[in-house]
């Protein structure tokens, strides 16, 4: 522990699995205080007691967060337990793949309610306790498909390309606030979503294969690899960037196909 995050009380959702989980694990070893969202009550109290038996200030709500009043009220119950907040990471978000022309009405609005609606809910409710801190850090975690496109994953990209676009809104609004608002864009992540993209397939493990052989360094990123990034994006080290988003991606996104 270096203590890079002491004093941060942060706000983190999809804080149960996932990246968000290893997001939560490396800001509780930077000393940082958590307030933890999920919509699994069960894997959220269990990642809320591991950390907790390691000595980590913590609270935890389950809500899903489409639903604003929720949010709301969870961010009320975070100021109680630990303080108020001055960091949030918007990390909850839910994959939706499909052809366009084959996307129903509710597959679109499940899209945007919770990957660029829902992530508003949270800076809507947080940001008056950032401004009232005196300054604070937005973390929204993106996509490479904010800025690539992979055919048969219409809508995703769109909210993701929204959800960059919020962020350097708001960056640029609250910066005289000394609110800080970035993202990062993570590619492919060994997660359980990236796991059933695979499973998707017919032949799961080709599926894999040919994931891997995209990437220059021939392997993708682990959840802990995109935490790390994370502690550095709201810690005081960079404290001059904002409405700017850092790519994780080993390369692919830079690399021509082959």
């Amino acid at each position: 522990m270096t203590n890079r995050l002491s004093g941060k009380r942060v706000f983190i959702t999809g804080a149960a699995q996932g990246i968000g989980k290893a997001i939560a694990e490396a800001y509780a070893a930077e000393d940082a205080r958590l307030f933890l969202v999920d919509r699994d009550e069960t894997l959220l109290e269990e990642t809320a007691a591991a950390l907790a038996s390691k000595g980590t200030v913590l609270g935890f709500q389950a809500a899903d967060i489409s639903d604003a009043s929720a949010i709301e009220a969870a961010v009320g119950k975070a100021e109680e337990q630990i303080g108020s907040i001055n960091a949030l990471v918007n990390n909850a978000g839910v994959n939706v793949f499909a052809e366009p022309l084959q996307t129903t009405d509710e597959e679109w609005q499940r899209c945007f309610d919770i990957n660029l609606k829902g992530a508003w809910h949270c800076c809507r409710s947080v940001l008056p306790y950032l401004i009232s801190e005196g300054g604070g850090v937005i973390l929204n975690i993106a996509s490479t498909h904010a800025f690539t496109i992979i055919p048969h994953t219409f809508p995703y990209p769109l909210a993701k390309h929204a959800l960059l676009g919020m962020t350097k809104s708001l960056g640029i609004e609250y910066a005289p606030q000394n609110v800080r608002v970035n993202a990062i864009a993570p590619g492919y992540v060994s997660t359980q979503k990236v796991i059933d993209y695979w499973n998707s397939f017919p032949d799961p493990e080709k599926a894999k294969a040919d994931t891997m052989k995209l990437h220059p360094g021939g392997r993708i990123a682990t959840p802990q690899e995109i935490a790390m990034a994370a502690v550095f994006m709201i810690s005081d080290e960079c404290s001059f960037m904002n409405a700017t988003c850092l790519t994780i991606d080993g390369g692919l996104s830079v690399m021509q196909h082959q």
